[in-house]
Parts: C-alpha cells; structure tokens; sequence
C-alpha cells in the first residue's frame, strides 16, 4: 500500500513516501481501518524531530488524527463491521504501553492502519470524516483545556494566545460556543481577519503591540482590588510569552496551558501569582469522552472544524512545512 514513512529523526528529509508498504492484517482485538483523513499536527513535526525522553520505534508511520471507514476485523471485536465510519482516539489507554497512535505504532499517513478495537469511536452519519479526522490532538486538547479544566464560563474575558494554529482556532470556537468574550493573538493580517470572521471579539497582531498593552487598552491595567485585565488567559506557547501573559490576567484570573510550543524554560514572576492569587492550570490531553461530544456538536451544526487545505499523501512534507513556517490557519489534512 501507499504510505509516508518517518524513517528518522532529522528535517523532512527524513519523510519517504513509499507505495510498497506493507498492508496491515488485524490480530485478535484488531480492526483495519482505511483512511479517509488524517490530520498534521505540531506533534508529528516532533516526533519526526525527536522528543527527549520518549524512544519512537524507526520507521513508523506517523498520523495520530485518522477518521475512515472499518475495512477488516480480527478476532474477538463483536462491535464493529466492515463499513462502519470511526473515528481513532490515538491515545493507548490500556495501561501497558505509553504513547499514541502515529507515534509508537504506525498511524494515519497511509491508506490503511491497524488499530486496537477498543481505541474506535463511531462517527455519526451527520459528521463528514473529514470533519472527525480533525478533532482529537486540537480540538480535543481544547475541549479538555477549557471545558474540564478551566471552567470558562460565559462572559469572560479569554486571551488566546497563538489563536491562529490548530488549537488556537478550536480554543476560539469553543469559547465563543460557551459565550465568553474572546481576544485572540496572530501575526498577521490576514489571520487576525479571518480569527475576527470566526466570532473573535478583539484581535491583537503581537508583532506590533505587546500582549499586556493591549489588554489594558482593552480593559485596563489589572488591579488588586479587583478589575482590569482577563479572566482567562490561554498560553500553551510557552517562551517568552509566559511573564506578558501573567501582566493581562486579572484578580483570581486562571491561565491554561497545554503545551510549550516556542520553549518549555519559562520566566515566571511569582508576586504576579500570589498579589493577584491567579491559577495556573495544565491540561493534557483528551479523553474519549470529548471526542464523543465534539462530534455532537457537529452533528447538531454548531461546531465547524477550520480546516485550512486538504493534501494529498504524496504532499504530506509540503504539509509539514506549511505547519513549521506558521502559513496554516486551523488544520491541514491529508487524504491517502
């Protein structure tokens, strides 16, 4: 079969596709699935680049995101049959390995791939698997982020950081749904546009102003005595955005973080912390559960995943650029 195969650690260089791999045959508990879609995410640009601390088996086929349809099953999966439409949740929760999907086993970058049973969600007939292909890494990282562990609740103030990339668009979404009142950071012009099209309230381009003057210009300096600033500030940049982010968060404002995409080595200014009693709050992850009500969401027409270009599998090196040089707004999609 077709496939593009992470062959080692290193630039995109590193990326083969193949039309010779082998076909996957499901083992007992195992179901085949042919993929529809399967999304690009930060994560595969670093497990291509390497992770410290986590050992990925070379070659693999990478591609955590991967709806499609079931092709074949093995032995012992009474719940699924051919033609059934699923979703993966990449995640290996069965408490003898670490890792996901399109990371320690091969994933979605092929036409087809082989996935425990337990790890499939049915997708509705009312959710295109396009659609379902682009929820788990971002949308499920955010439904988590802001719903299960931030509590964000309607009218507050969000600050989004970084609202342009997979994740930042599905926080965007996702607040707006819960009724908050949103401002989203980008670089450029044309993303800050189409953030304000997508239900943004404010947008701020960082490159020209500095995160924590726009929020007073917005809402004033933040006080002890209580106003100013934002309820929730959302930062899973990390770098040298950390100690900007803690200056916009109000009196027992909350910051949410899922990541460190520009560096984990942060400064933190700890007064900000206890004079304003702020909590910081990470998030990791999803569970089955907010894939489960994602795609409700689409079922029912209020969630639209932001899908950026739809790729061919020969191209999925061009995706990855796409990704690493910040041209993206919202997700990038393969289809094998």
């Amino acid at each position: 079969m077709r496939a593009v195969v992470t062959v080692g650690h290193g630039d995109r260089s590193q990326l083969e596709y193949r039309s010779d791999y082998p076909d996957p045959a499901p083992a007992s508990g195992e179901v085949v699935v042919e993929v529809a879609a399967t999304a690009i995410n930060y994560h595969d640009i670093f497990t291509r680049r390497g992770m410290p601390g986590i050992r990925i088996p070379l070659p693999v086929v990478v591609g955590s995101d991967i709806a499609g349809v079931v092709a074949a099953v093995g032995s012992g999966v009474p719940a699924w049959t051919p033609g059934d439409r699923v979703l993966v949740d990449p995640v290996i929760r069965d408490g003898k390995r670490f890792g996901m999907i399109g990371e320690v086993a091969d994933g979605g970058r092929a036409e087809r791939v082989c996935v425990p049973a337990a790890q499939l969600l049915r997708v509705p007939d009312a959710v295109p698997l396009d659609a379902a292909a682009a929820l788990p890494l971002a949308y499920g990282t955010a439904h988590r982020m802001l719903v299960t562990r931030g509590a964000i609740r309607p009218r507050e103030r969000v600050l989004i950081l970084g609202a342009s990339g997979g994740v930042g668009v599905a926080c965007v979404q996702l607040a707006k749904l819960i009724g908050a009142e949103v401002v989203a950071c980008a670089s450029t012009a044309e993303k800050l546009e189409r953030l304000a099209a997508l239900g943004a309230d404010h947008v701020v381009d960082y490159t020209s102003v500095g995160i924590s003057q726009a929020v007073r210009d917005l809402y004033g300096k933040p006080r002890i005595t209580g106003g100013g600033g934002v309820d929730v500030a959302i930062n899973f940049t990390g770098g040298d955005t950390w100690l900007e982010t803690q200056k916009s968060v109000g009196l027992d404002g909350r910051i949410l973080t899922c990541g460190a995409t520009a560096g984990y080595a942060v400064t933190t200014d700890v007064r900000y912390l206890w004079t304003f009693e702020h909590r910081v709050l990470g998030s990791n992850g999803w569970t089955p559960e907010d894939l489960t009500t994602l795609m409700g969401l689409i079922a029912d027409g209020r969630l639209e995943p932001v899908v950026d270009r739809v790729l061919p599998l020969a191209e999925t090196a061009e995706g990855e650029r796409l990704l690493e040089d910040r041209e993206v707004f919202g997700k990038v999609l393969i289809k094998p």
